[in-house]
């Protein structure tokens, strides 16, 4: 058995078969129930030519779905796609396209979206929905996901896989449309599931996960409350498996903080991950109004895609005074990073604990001297991706090799202290992180620009108190006419997703640009500020 995601699944229900591993609303599966759904799923989409490496899109909300889905994929050396549910036409023509597509399972109510980009994606035959009741019409040839469940075999009789086998997470970063970040299952496991022994020293060797699980009389049980279209739900979601512990899920489209805190009291849950301030000021708030909850079981409450501002962390930690609050630092080119224990010094970048895998790299793509005060680049060797699917170019920008070692370098700039602790700086003027969601200020712009009134525009992203920082637009509207921030929110919202809507406007005689022509970004922020 190789480091593969789907064996390893199964030496788990192996070893626990008849322990819970999944709730999901009125949904409780043991690891044995779960398996066989999944190995059903499997056999439904081999019956429909589905085979391996071929892609899958998942655009479903957090369920049992999402999860059998995608693990399912795995079963047939298929490769599953996240897709965004908050994405557009647009957004979702150039992905299905982008992704080779051969299968899609979606939400019944995102079914008007899919209808429209379909054609794009010539080779995707298959389309199953997953029902919520919605009364939209679906797209002709549709198949129903717990009917198709049905017909296939519970049987475990797949070919061999190997730690070879792809894992793709579509990300949108910093690069405008979203690109798919293609790892093996082997690094995955060693650089995102936390060498599958959280912890605890790396496995060793696959047939030592058994092992492992045995030796747990009671492991942690899990919430991934963000939205497994990010790699970091999924690979909480994984972590829970792997060790034989219960996961929750709070299904759903939308993070629900009430709902949350009973899940957290009636399934006794010990560790919960979240997204940044969008989802933890909610559940402080929560707390508060479930004051009678019993929430003593939850132990730790980790942020990642986003930090937590030093207020949500005191916040929680008066609601939680037993529960440790901390940050982890990650990507979906670089997984598990650092994470980030305690409160720091107001108004401070955040400081990591990074193993010797990761360092930062000057301007000379050389190692940054720590204490120095230089600033460079976060940097990791070692188990990292194998690139972006169909874009070498990107590739090679982002996974350079260095003195004969491949790097992965997604332009997170940061300082390693005299201590060895990483600082990280974020990715300074261009990327905009709002609720977790990571948003491209030049694809807002050219969405601006698309309206008749504007003639330019800039976008920043401006603090937030909940969402971290929030999209704010600048605006230079053509002679006669005028706009107003709801007849451009209107107009956005045809073409890029609703997180990428700028939710702050402000109309100026002249956009200020460098003689390169690229946007002055700190006279944007520094302008955009006087408006906050």
């Amino acid at each position: 058995m190789g480091y593969n995601i789907a064996d390893l699944f199964e030496s788990v229900v192996d070893t626990v078969p008849d322990k819970t591993a999944l709730v999901s609303g009125d949904v409780r599966l043991t690891f044995r129930e779960l398996d066989q759904r999944i190995n059903q799923f499997a056999h439904a989409l081999a019956a429909r030519g589905v085979g391996p490496g071929d892609n899958i899109g998942l655009q479903v909300y957090n369920g049992t779905e999402f999860l059998i889905a995608m693990l399912g994929a795995f079963k047939l050396r298929a490769v599953p796609i996240n897709i965004n549910y908050r994405y557009v036409d647009e957004e979702l023509t150039y992905l299905y396209k982008n992704a080779d597509l051969v299968a899609l399972v979606f939400q019944h109510e995102l079914s008007d979206r899919v209808t429209a980009a379909v054609p794009a994606a010539p080779g995707l035959k298959t389309l199953i929905v997953v029902e919520d009741g919605s009364p939209l019409p679906l797209p002709p040839g549709t198949l129903d996901f717990e009917t198709i469940l049905a017909t296939g075999s519970p049987a475990r009789d797949f070919a061999p896989r190997s730690g070879e086998d792809l894992y793709i997470i579509y990300t949108g970063g910093t690069t405008g449309m979203p690109r798919g970040v293609m790892w093996r299952h082997e690094d995955v496991l060693f650089a995102g599931l936390q060498g599958g022994n959280p912890g605890g020293a790396p496995l060793t060797s696959p047939e030592q996960l058994p092992e492992l699980v045995r030796a747990r009389a009671n492991p942690p049980t899990f919430l991934p409350a963000a939205p497994f279209i990010h790699g970091a739900a999924q690979w909480a979601a994984l972590i829970g498996l792997f060790m034989g512990s219960k996961v929750v899920l709070v299904p759903g489209r939308s993070f629900d903080a009430k709902q949350a805190v009973k899940l957290i009291a009636t399934e006794r849950v010990n560790t919960m991950t979240l997204v940044g301030d969008a989802m933890a000021r909610p559940l402080a708030e929560a707390l508060i109004e479930a004051a009678d909850a019993d929430v003593s079981s939850l132990l730790v409450i980790s942020s990642a895609g986003a930090i937590l501002s030093e207020s949500v962390k005191a916040d929680l930690n008066g609601r939680l005074p037993m529960t440790m609050v901390l940050n982890s630092f990650g990507a979906s080119e670089t997984g598990h990073q650092g994470t980030v224990f305690g409160p720091g010094a107001p108004g401070s970048r955040p400081k990591f604990f990074m193993d010797q895998s990761n360092t930062v790299l000057d301007d000379n793509m050389k190692a940054v001297v720590p204490g120095s005060g230089v600033t460079g680049k976060l940097a990791r060797r070692g188990h990292i991706p194998q690139g972006y699917y169909k874009d070498p170019e990107k590739t090679a920008a982002t996974f350079p090799v260095i003195d004969g070692l491949r790097w992965a370098i997604p332009g997170d700039l940061a300082t390693i202290e005299a201590d060895g602790m990483i600082t990280v700086f974020g990715r300074g003027a261009v990327c905009i992180n709002t609720g977790g969601e990571k948003v491209y200020p030049e694809e807002v712009e050219e969405a601006l620009k698309a309206h008749a009134s504007v003639l330019d525009a800039v976008v920043v992203g401006v603090p937030d108190e909940r969402w971290g920082q929030r999209v704010a637009a600048l605006v230079q509207t053509r002679p006669g006419t005028e706009v107003t921030l709801t007849l451009l929110d209107a107009h956005c919202r045809t073409k890029i997703a609703g997180y990428k809507v700028p939710r702050q406007l402000r109309v100026v005689e002249l956009i200020v640009r460098h003689p390169s022509g690229k946007p002055d970004y700190r006279w944007a922020r520094d302008t955009a500020l006087e408006t906050t």
